[in-house]
């Protein structure tokens, strides 16, 4: 079988305008893989009821130094584009922004809420969005480090159900094409029915398509839902990515995503799950 080609170096060369981004990327995934964030994660959560995600209700106290040190090495690394959008950015964090605030929009991925904050300050709300949807990766990895065994291996619900994001890309493996949806921020991965929306849970197939691109590459296409518009990347692979590499498998599908919207498929934006974390 083919694997998406998820290096670095190679995707720079496939698309040489991504480079100043995919700096940013390897800054942040190298981060991830840092041993201290584990630190930073509780060591006992509640496994919460129903359909709620692990992360949701937890309180989190958050190490206002590490988000700090993470965000200006992103901005340091951003602005090396020259872009005067990541210019507005440095200047808005540096006038004062609230570090504890900023961490929990990103981590509930709450859209509105980062756009009123870049409005606040003054700075550029993609680039405020792109950079800080960013910070809570590593914590989000450790998470995952920590707490894949409590995960709940009968979850049947479409979003994460570690921190409740919804899937990134779904991986149709091995010989017996199990399918499993994965998350893109923390890298967890569940199964799911094969023919099923993780968006509105449809199971009707007439409901259910597959797109093929014409230049696209092999054991990759894209499930889309006529009922709610929705879509996930789906590759087929021997094995799943390990978490850091969902992202990257993510990035080297962009052309999917572009198929997708030509034909008015979009993935839903927020979270699957509305979590109501507590950042101290």
């Amino acid at each position: 079988m083919t694997a998406v080609d998820t290096d670095l170096p190679k995707l720079a060369r496939r698309h040489p305008e991504w480079k100043p981004w995919l700096v940013v990327i390897e800054e942040i995934l190298q981060e991830a893989a840092d041993a201290r964030w584990d630190a930073l994660v509780p060591t006992h959560i509640d496994r919460p009821r129903g359909k709620a995600p692990l992360l949701a209700g937890a309180p989190l106290v958050v190490d206002k130094d590490s988000i700090r040190r993470v965000l200006d090495r992103l901005m340091r690394i951003g602005r090396r584009s020259g872009t005067a959008q990541m210019d507005t950015l440095e200047r808005a964090v540096s006038a004062g922004v609230d570090i504890s605030s900023l961490f929990s929009l990103a981590l509930r991925h709450d859209a509105d809420g980062l756009a009123r904050t870049a409005a606040a300050v003054n700075a550029d709300p993609a680039a405020l969005h792109a950079i800080a949807t960013l910070l809570p990766v590593p914590f989000l990895q450790a998470c995952h480090r920590r707490w894949a065994a409590a995960i709940d291996r009968n979850w049947s619900e479409g979003y994460c159900p570690l921190c409740g994001a919804w899937p990134a890309l779904a991986e149709v493996r091995g010989i017996e094409r199990s399918r499993y949806l994965r998350c893109g921020r923390c890298g967890a991965g569940w199964e799911s029915h094969v023919l099923s929306c993780p968006y509105c849970r449809t199971t009707n197939h007439e409901d259910l398509v597959t797109l093929v691109p014409e230049k696209g590459r092999a054991n990759t296409v894209v499930e889309a839902c006529r009922r709610c518009r929705g879509y996930v990347k789906t590759l087929t692979r021997l094995q799943g990515s390990p978490p850091a590499g969902v992202h990257l498998d993510d990035l080297a599908t962009v052309d999917l995503d572009i198929a997708a919207l030509e034909q008015q498929y979009e993935r839903p934006g927020g979270t699957g799950y509305p979590l109501t974390v507590t950042v101290g």
